[in-house]
This record gives structure tokens, C-alpha cells and sequence, in this order.
């Protein structure tokens, strides 16, 4: 019993799958597999996997496996089917692999229809994945039209000096009357949110806080203010937009840390300030949900390369294939309402197919 449980640690990677024979389908997926691949595009690996029996009846059961770059991923098989049933687009287009793209497929594969699992729900799956690309697409046009400067702006910058009718920013106010921030003091002003009296201790004597004590500060700072003293002016604090920049600048931020630089390059360079990868892929999911409603089949092979390339190299602009993508998403729409695809697939019927696959598999 001991040797048994020792076994039970043994980690479920790659490498393990392959020495032990348990890979039941591995094809090139992505670009390659769509037929979108350009010279610098790299080579993605999706499959389908056992688990040995000790594995899958125990605690350890693992349902997906893949390497550090996440380029190469493996499906257990009840999870494939899982996601199968789920109309995933990713995992349909893995059971339709064009087959020269097949690395290797086990005979049980073929029990596996894609015709037992496509229904409606890929308005959903394939179009609300093609409206997350949208998504992405508008927020990198977001980012690239408007950068953030790296060196990040204090709660200084927020805030503003009334001046008769209007306002001045707090910097040209301490500036134009030679005042320093670290010897104001602040009050509340009662029923005005975000609003204070400004009082100014030239000697120190009254030990005024200032406004912030550090440039990192996330708030201002309130004095206790004699009661003699009278406020010089009064100030307003721009907590909100603060708060908002603060978001920006992290978010920003992490993406420049984090971007793919050849990438970024690419759609810099094309000048249309999108991510000219996504929309290409916008407008072939949306593509394929057409398909699939209308037609019940999953053309993973795309036929329109050339036109789905000239998206990638940026020949419309951001505006005209927002506009596109709408009409295409609007084809969907209708192509739903008359689809003769049922509404869900048969799980009932999915589960004795698994329960088939895995007693030919355990026996």
C-alpha cells in the first residue's frame, strides 16, 4: 500500500504522457491550424489524454496538463467532452483538426462526432469569444493613443484652488504665491465632499501636517487649526479622478511590462492602433458561428486567409472594423434565430460515449 501511494506523487506533466503512452490525440493548433500562420508564428500543440486508473479513481485526478509557455496543452478525456459539450471554440476546433495538422490520433477519437455536440450555445461561446477580442482590441487602442507617462503624478496634481469663479491647480497656486505644502494645514469643510479650508503656518508654530507627507500618499492629511486662525483660500480634492488615474497607470503599466514587443511593434507600426492579431481572429470566430448555425459543420481551415491577413496587417482602420465586426455579429444574431441545431447537446448521450471510451480504456 505504501509503494501505491508513493506511485500517486509521480508528477502529471508533458513528458510523463508521453512515456507512458496515454496520448489519445496531439494535433498543431492555432495559426498553423487555421491556415494564418506567418513566418514569425509559433508552434501550438493541443490533445486529449488518460489517466492511468490510480490517477483517475483516486484524489489526483488532473484534467489538463501543459507546459511553461502554455503553447503546448493537453485535455484529460472527460474534460474534452466536457468542453466539447460546452460549444469551448478552442476544443471544437481541436476535434477538427484539418488532418494533415494530426500528429497522431487514437481509434477511440473517431467515436467522438462533432455533430453530437454543436448547438446554439455557439452564438455564445464562438461570438461572446469573438466580442472578448473586440474588447481587447479597444482597450490596446486605448493604451497606445493614450500613454501614461511613466513617472506617476502625486494627489498634488488633483487638486485645485478656487479662485473667484473658477479654479487654479494646487502646483501653480503654491508656486505663484511662493507657498509650501508641507506648511498648510487642512480642514473639513461641512456638507462640501472632497472640499477644505487651507490655512498657512509661515513659522511653523502651529505643526500644520501639509497636504501629503509623501508623493505616494493615497490621501490628505487634516490639521488641527487654532481657532483664531482664518483659512487663506479654500481647496478641492479630485479624489475620484485620483482613484481612476491610480487604476490607469497600474493597468497600463503591467501591460507594457508584460506585452509581446514584436507584437506591439507590429500594430505600432501599421498605425491603425489596434491589435491587429485579435481583430484577425475576431472576424474568424465570427465567421465560424455563422457556419456552425447555418451550416453544422466547423471549418477550422480558413478559406478567406487573404482576407483575414490583410486585418492582421492593419489595411482598415480601428473604426471601419468595429463597424464591420458589428454587421458580422448582427449575421449571427439572425442565423441563431434560424438554426435547426438544438438548443444543448445530449449530455446523456455524451456521458454513456464517455463511459464507453473510459471502460475500453481501464479494461
Amino acid at each position: 500500500m505504501k509503494h501505491f501511494f508513493g506511485l500517486l506523487k509521480t508528477k502529471i506533466d508533458i513528458q510523463y504522457l508521453r512515456d507512458n503512452d496515454l496520448i489519445l490525440l496531439e494535433c498543431i493548433s492555432g495559426s498553423k491550424a487555421y491556415n494564418l500562420d506567418v513566418e514569425t508564428s509559433d508552434t501550438d500543440i493541443k490533445g486529449v489524454y488518460y489517466l492511468p486508473k490510480k490517477y483517475f479513481y483516486g484524489f489526483e485526478y488532473v484534467p489538463q496538463v501543459s507546459n511553461d509557455s502554455n503553447d503546448i496543452v493537453f485535455y484529460e478525456i472527460g474534460r474534452f467532452l466536457e468542453l466539447l459539450t460546452k460549444n469551448n471554440p478552442n476544443i471544437l476546433e481541436l476535434l477538427e483538426t484539418p488532418e494533415d495538422k494530426i500528429i497522431y490520433s487514437h481509434p477511440l477519437i473517431d467515436k467522438i462526432k462533432t455533430k453530437d455536440f454543436l448547438s446554439k450555445k455557439c452564438k455564445d461561446t464562438f461570438g461572446g469569444y469573438a466580442f472578448t477580442q473586440v474588447k481587447k482590441a479597444r482597450g490596446l487602442n486605448k493604451k497606445i493613443v493614450n500613454p501614461i507617462a511613466k513617472e506617476k503624478k502625486s494627489i498634488l496634481d488633483f487638486c485645485y484652488i478656487l479662485n473667484e469663479q473658477g479654479s487654479v491647480p494646487l502646483k501653480q497656486w503654491l508656486r505663484d504665491y511662493d507657498k509650501k505644502q508641507e506648511l498648510i494645514g487642512l480642514v473639513n469643510i461641512p456638507h462640501f465632499h472632497d472640499t477644505y479650508g487651507v490655512y498657512y503656518d509661515e513659522s511653523s508654530k502651529f505643526g500644520y501636517k501639509g497636504i501629503i507627507r509623501k508623493e505616494t500618499a493615497t490621501t490628505v492629511l487634516l490639521s488641527s487649526i487654532p481657532m483664531e486662525e482664518k483659512p487663506i483660500t479654500h481647496m478641492h480634492f479630485n479624489q475620484n479622478g485620483f482613484i481612476k488615474y491610480c487604476k490607469d497607470y497600474k493597468e497600463y503599466w503591467e501591460w507594457v511590462e508584460n506585452r509581446n514587443e514584436s507584437r506591439y511593434e507590429n500594430n505600432v507600426q501599421h498605425g491603425k492602433n489596434y491589435d491587429s492579431k485579435n481583430m484577425m481572429h475576431t472576424f474568424r470566430l465570427l465567421d465560424m458561428a455563422e457556419e456552425i448555425l447555418t451550416e453544422g459543420k466547423v471549418k477550422v481551415k480558413r478559406e478567406n486567409r487573404d482576407e483575414l491577413l490583410k486585418i492582421r496587417h492593419g489595411e482598415w482602420s480601428y473604426d471601419e472594423l468595429i463597424a464591420m465586426a458589428n454587421t458580422k455579429m448582427e449575421a449571427v444574431e439572425r442565423a441563431h434565430k434560424s438554426s435547426r441545431l438544438p438548443n444543448e447537446p445530449d449530455r446523456i448521450k455524451i456521458q454513456s460515449l464517455l463511459v464507453e471510451i473510459r471502460m475500453v480504456l481501464y479494461s
